[in-house]
């Protein structure tokens, strides 16, 4: 007589199935998904899209501070324009102050500095006169005062005052032939004009000179006995 192994036969134990359950019922079912394995994907695309508009957000911030600083960079530059303009002007202007108290100054010295003029023209610049004019000469010339006008140089009315008016034969144009009275500038601004005498050409000399040139030549000479060959007088 045989024992049965418990587990083995036909009174070995069945797993328990409902009734109306069929025989797929019984068999164990494969693990199914879950949710968190199949929300992963979407998850990662919202990730690659919110770090995608983080860049365009950064891009754009990027461009308004591009921009922003072109324009505090134009701003700076004109600014630094304005700047070396102003720094222009303000030395120009006290160039063209310095000149003007100059002038001011210099314009009461002129009939101090005419006078030493005619005295050393008439020999009296002698002395300690002397020693004093040439100092007052030698400052004023320091501070740019130069004297202008000469006799034979053509008139310009310009920087010429011409107090007389004559005629020449030997000139052919408007010319000084005196100086009455020396001009003084400054650089380029005249303080006083030269005033002179002038001269101008001889009416109609240039036409006799030209009717002369262009008419009839000069008849020659008749030659003398003497050239001819002929008989000295005795």
């Amino acid at each position: 007589m045989t024992e049965e192994t418990p587990g083995f036969g036909d009174s070995a134990e069945k797993p328990d199935v409902p009734s109306g359950a069929t025989p797929d019922d019984a068999a164990p079912k494969a693990a199914e998904p879950s949710t968190e394995e199949g929300a992963a994907a979407p998850a990662g695309d919202a990730e690659s899209n919110k770090t995608s508009a983080q860049d365009v957000g950064l891009t754009a911030q990027l461009d308004q501070v591009r921009t922003a600083l072109d324009e505090r960079t134009a701003d700076l530059q004109r600014l630094q324009a304005e700047y070396q303009n102003y720094r222009r002007r303000v030395e120009r202007d006290k160039v063209t102050v310095k000149e003007i108290a100059s002038a001011n100054l210099l314009s009461e010295l002129l009939p101090t500095l005419d006078d030493i003029g005619r005295a050393r023209e008439h020999g009296e610049l002698v002395g300690g006169f002397k020693s004093v004019a040439e100092s007052l000469e030698t400052v004023v010339a320091k501070l740019g005062l130069q004297q202008f006008g000469k006799e034979g140089e053509p008139f310009d009315p310009t920087i010429h005052e011409a107090l007389m008016h004559s005629y020449a034969p030997d000139v052919t144009e408007t010319t000084c032939v005196a100086i009455l009275q020396p001009g003084y500038r400054i650089g380029e601004r005249t303080i006083r004009p030269a005033r002179v005498a002038v001269a101008e050409p001889q009416p109609g000399a240039q036409t006799v000179k030209g009717e002369t040139a262009e008419g009839d030549a000069a008849e020659p000479a008749e030659p003398t006995d003497k050239d001819s060959g002929g008989p000295d007088e005795g």
